[in-house]
């Protein structure tokens, strides 16, 4: 049950954050508003509502980007807006013009990761994409999942399928959501093998990289709290050491005295010859790896791993701090990085 009380700044403020998950929050002064606040400190208003007989939960906005008051406000605009019937489009539409069309509103990533989510729809949909999202059947989706090679490529992209044949039915492109008949395909999900032991090991092993690029890049997979791809795409045109920042995110103390020893000489802080920035060092990283004992990780498992611990906070000096505490935790600096 929610915790109920009257929404004031307050109160929203210095609500606790839950350990994992979520909890729920319910104001008084408007019943039908609720709050969302996860582990990673973010606020978000909702209203829950039986709509056409589903239970549904409707994001109005975050807090406090979005005030309380205009978040009550919008409770009876929403509430109203979605008990309406659902549209009805007579005219058949192709399956690659919806694809625009749920891309354009229901996806929100950077260029990069769009385009990549381009290329694949393209590769495994090809048998799709000319023919009209109604006349769709179920066969012409299990024939196209059948031909995806790969049992995790293929679950990925029957929730992908799912997610979009879900949103045509909301928008009134089909009656029914196509995908709902199909099984689902079950994977193996695999286990990230990293422990706060390993990552020790690991430390210790990325300090003995020979190479001051990879070296420095690898050690940014732990202070920089971020994936490969976007630590390999660092610019120095990014980084204030004014204010410690890294566009718009905080940089661990770490990662300012890391970066404050490199030359920085080039567009990219971790270039390659040809001025060309760092990529995918994966058999580097894989003898790094065998070296401490953790031949199966991944770049990305770091990041997933640091990234888990680290309480998040929307202030940025609170949350630079956090990390500053969780790599203190983490790591022994009784012998620094070497880094020159």
């Amino acid at each position: 049950m929610a915790h109920q009380f009257f929404f004031n700044s307050y109160i929203l403020d210095n609500l606790p954050t839950p350990e994992k998950g979520f909890d729920v929050v319910q104001d008084l002064s408007e019943p039908r508003l609720h709050m969302y606040v996860t582990a990673h400190g973010v606020k978000s208003f909702f209203v829950r509502k039986r709509i056409h007989g589903k239970d549904k939960r409707i994001i109005l906005g975050t807090y406090p980007n979005m005030d309380i008051e205009k978040a009550r406000s919008a409770v009876n605009t929403v509430l109203a807006e979605a008990l309406k019937d659902m549209p009805s489009h007579r005219k058949k539409i192709s399956f690659i013009d919806f694809v625009e069309i749920y891309l354009t509103h229901k996806v929100h990533r950077e260029e990069n990761s769009l385009l990549k989510l381009k290329r694949g729809i393209n590769l495994h949909f090809k048998d799709l994409l000319k023919c009209n999202i109604q006349d769709i059947t179920e066969e012409q989706l299990n024939k196209v999942l059948d031909g995806i090679s790969g049992r995790a490529m293929a679950a990925r992209m029957q929730e992908l399928l799912y997610s979009m044949f879900k949103y045509a039915k909301e928008q009134g492109y089909v009656k029914q959501n196509t995908m709902q008949q199909i099984e689902q395909i079950k994977v193996i999900r695999r286990k990230r093998p990293l422990t706060k032991e390993g990552l020790q090991k690991l430390y210790n092993v990325i300090q003995e990289e020979p190479n001051l690029t990879l070296r420095s890049a690898f050690l940014m997979l732990i202070y920089g709290f971020a994936p490969k791809t976007k630590i390999f795409k660092m610019r120095w045109d990014d980084i204030d050491f004014n204010h410690d920042l890294w566009g718009e995110d905080p940089l661990s103390g770490k990662a300012i005295l890391l970066l404050q020893n490199l030359p920085q000489d080039g567009e990219w802080v971790f270039m390659l010859r040809g001025h060309l920035h760092l990529i995918d060092p994966r058999a580097s990283w894989h003898n790094i790896t065998i070296k401490a004992g953790i031949p199966d990780l991944t770049m990305d498992d770091v990041y997933k791993f640091v990234k888990r611990l680290l309480v998040w906070n929307s202030d940025k000096d609170i949350l630079r701090q956090n990390m500053n505490d969780l790599l203190f935790e983490l790591l022994d600096y009784t012998q620094q990085p070497n880094i020159y």
